[in-house]
């Protein structure tokens, strides 16, 4: 919840025989391989498991670093760099392009003219086993050869792998063999075709270092975090957005409206400007910090904003849910519509990933609780988001049965903090609590609701942290927790605060439960929150 109202690797384990395992939800090959693998089918032993080390799917929001093919500051003989997921690749004669005759999965892909090039300017530090990418000729243009090179002495010297490939009218995958360890890095060189132009996207490097990648620290960059704006989790004095530069009348629940700040797609100033050093008031929400460090780490963020439809399987809506791994939902504060429902059991089935973030309830939403706060109803429609995501779990036309195999309380907690951490074995669970992203080892409420696990609907689920007073290990009094469905991922968490950052919307009462309890370490919200989206999107 917020305390305002008190004032009131894991690693993606993928079949790679000719796939594209990027994880991504782009790719139908994948989800049905992890269908398969999380329904406990284990893979042929004709098949090599692999890791996946990097994704890149020239998704760069809502404008290109690079528009025009040479351009300054580096010029037209050496190309131009640009950050693409956290790290620099060179475009030489070569762009990043959505036009309607740019072929891509997605808003953007690369373009590239002449005998122009990609080129990595980093290493992937655990070898390639595979490489997989898409290809297809610029709508109107004749068809061009395209080579995929690679270097293992920093760029000195390349090799190339396999042969030249030839461009369809259409997006077309094809998987490079490339059998080496330590550093290696890539360059696509365009090689006939003149001022006949080829799209490329989708790049999928799975890695060299034994079927699981090195662990601990290790993150696939390039997925895809969509944070939802579209259910008034902008009402009353909350702003759960990452970033919101407009505004619109919201209902509150004592009645009538009230000016709210209402979050655009693309959070500006463009991501693509965030570095190390990149504080999280770059944007303006209460998650921007949650949303800041997921793209220093090389990840994409983007809002579904209100009046926007949650699809899947929809290919005229550009924000599909199956163009993102992640969707990520912050107290939301209406319910979601039978097709909204469907489309996210759907999503999560097939292989997404779902962040469920709670608050504080009463057992009916008509008074105040008993600590004499106002349920989170915070538009007077009595629903909150613990009624929400039940409704959710009850009552989607797909499995009305706790499909994740735990149920939310009704009721209004506040533990300052919790170190009743989850100490077993679980593999998923060990991720999300020392993962990338540190160690998560107290969590604190500010008036939250808990879950009671019911694993009898859902084996697969495991809690993460119980209140102090409560047996670890057991079913109730639950603050945390992870599951899975299908071959998709689900985190939730019952409170806010713990990744509200303190800043967004001046209207509205806004704590730092992210980073600004005391004394220090007195909480460990940064490492739960990132650790728990990283896993949800199998980037570690």
């Amino acid at each position: 919840m917020s305390h305002f109202t008190k004032l009131k690797l894991s690693f993606i384990a993928l079949f790679a025989a000719g796939l594209l395992a990027a994880g991504c939800q782009k790719s139908e090959s994948v989800k049905t391989d992890a269908t398969s693998l999380a329904a406990g089918v284990k893979p042929s032993a004709s098949l090599k498991t692999e890791a996946v080390s990097l994704t890149q799917g020239f998704e760069v929001g809502a404008t290109s670093p690079k528009t025009a093919y040479d351009v300054s500051p580096t010029g037209s003989s050496g190309g131009d760099d640009v950050i693409l997921s956290g790290s620099t690749w060179n475009l030489y004669d070569a762009l990043i392009g959505n036009l309607a005759a740019d072929q891509k999965v997605g808003s953007w892909s690369a373009r590239i003219r002449n005998t122009g090039k990609i080129t990595m300017l980093f290493d992937v530090t655990t070898g390639m086993s595979t490489v997989t990418l898409k290809s297809a000729t610029y709508s109107g243009d004749v068809a061009s050869t395209w080579g995929l090179f690679y270097s293992v002495n920093g760029g000195s010297t390349w090799a190339q792998s396999g042969a030249a490939v030839t461009t369809t009218a259409s997006l077309t995958l094809t998987t490079f063999t490339i059998t080496q360890t330590g550093n290696v890095r890539l360059e696509i060189r365009k090689l006939s075709g003149g001022t006949n132009r080829v799209n490329i996207d989708d790049i999928t490097v799975n890695d060299n270092a034994g079927g699981g990648g090195t662990g601990g620290g290790t993150v696939i960059a390039g997925k895809k975090f969509l944070f939802d704006a579209s259910h008034l989790e902008n009402a009353g004095s909350a702003d759960w957005q990452i970033d919101a530069d407009g505004t619109e009348n919201v209902s509150i629940y004592t009645g009538g409206t009230t000016v709210e700040t209402k979050a655009q797609r693309f959070p500006t100033p463009s991501y693509t400007g965030i570095t190390a050093s990149t504080s999280e008031s770059y944007w303006k929400g209460a998650m921007s910090a949650w949303a800041v460090e997921l793209v220093k780490k090389g990840e994409l963020v983007e809002s579904l904003p209100s009046g926007t439809a949650i699809t899947y399987g929809n290919s005229s809506n550009v924000q599909d849910l199956s163009n993102y791994d992640v969707f990520v939902v912050v107290e939301p504060n209406r319910l979601f519509t039978a097709a909204e429902k469907t489309a996210i059991m759907n999503f999560v089935s097939n292989g997404g990933g779902l962040v469920m973030v709670a608050d504080h309830t009463a057992a009916t939403t008509a008074g105040t609780d008993s600590n004499g706060y106002n349920p989170s109803d915070r538009d007077g429609d009595g629903y909150d988001s613990p009624r929400v995501w039940n409704d959710l779990m009850t009552n989607n036309g797909i499995n009305n049965n706790n499909p994740f195999g735990f149920t939310i309380n009704y009721v209004d907690i506040s533990e300052g903090p919790s170190t009743n951490v989850y100490t077993g074995t679980n593999a998923n669970a060990q991720v999300v609590l020392n993962g990338a992203a540190g160690a998560a080892s107290k969590l604190a409420f500010y008036n939250g609701s808990t879950a009671t696990l019911t694993p009898a609907n859902n084996a697969n689920v495991q809690g993460l942290f119980w209140r102090n007073s409560a047996t670890n290990g057991g079913n109730a009094n639950v603050m945390a927790l992870l599951s899975t469905y299908g071959s998709g991922r689900v985190f939730f968490i019952g409170d806010s605060s713990p990744s509200d950052d303190g800043t967004g919307d001046t209207g509205d009462s806004l704590f730092n439960g992210w980073s600004g309890d005391s004394p220090s370490g007195f909480t460990s919200h940064p490492a739960l929150h990132l650790n728990a989206a990283l896993w949800a999107a199998k980037a570690q």
